[in-house]
């Protein structure tokens, strides 16, 4: 499962961008330096390609609690419904993972996440799964374990009827 962090590296950002076609990411945080990193919410492919291309939000690396962006984006700006543009994209991308001083900028992603993601645990019912995303029309839940980790990620396309349907039956065919 690829997660990003609440304060995430942009040079980090890019190259996951660049090499994933996923259209959104669960973000995880370490409550504690000494507990597990465990599931906050989830963002949105879109919208992150819509905070890359806004570098006056980007900082130096800080510990977390001076961490924070003095100006964040509003909703309006970062919740656009068209596809940013792909040429712009891609270059300025290219520019973040390949120009080392990003590797010293972070974003911080809490102001934008979805906190109230929706989540299942990893021993839910299918068959409940299947009706959450119908009822609710999601495009990707988020799996957890007991204690809130993420361990995997569930799309539309998980649960369309046929591949379902030959995995299970490879999974249940006897070995």
């Amino acid at each position: 499962v690829r997660v990003l962090h609440l304060k995430e590296n942009i040079a980090s950002l890019a190259r996951l961008l660049a090499s994933t076609s996923h259209g959104g990411f669960p973000v995880v945080c370490r409550p504690k330096p000494d507990h597990a990193e465990v599931f906050q919410g989830t963002i949105k492919r879109l919208e992150l390609c819509m905070l890359l291309e806004n570098e006056h939000i980007f900082e130096p690396e800080t510990n977390d609690e001076t961490f924070s962006s003095s100006h964040p984006l509003s909703y309006e700006k970062i919740t656009v419904e068209k596809l940013p543009n792909l040429s712009r994209l891609t270059m300025l991308l290219n520019r973040y993972t390949t120009d080392p001083r990003y590797q010293q900028l972070f974003i911080n992603l809490d102001p934008y996440i979805n906190k109230s993601a929706m989540s299942v645990q990893s021993h839910f019912s299918l068959q409940r799964t299947y009706i959450i995303f119908r009822t609710l029309g999601l495009r990707h839940l988020t799996v957890v374990d007991r204690q809130n980790r993420v361990v995997g990620v569930i799309t539309r396309k998980d649960l369309m009827p046929f591949p379902l349907e030959e995995r299970l039956r490879l999974q249940l065919a006897p070995r």
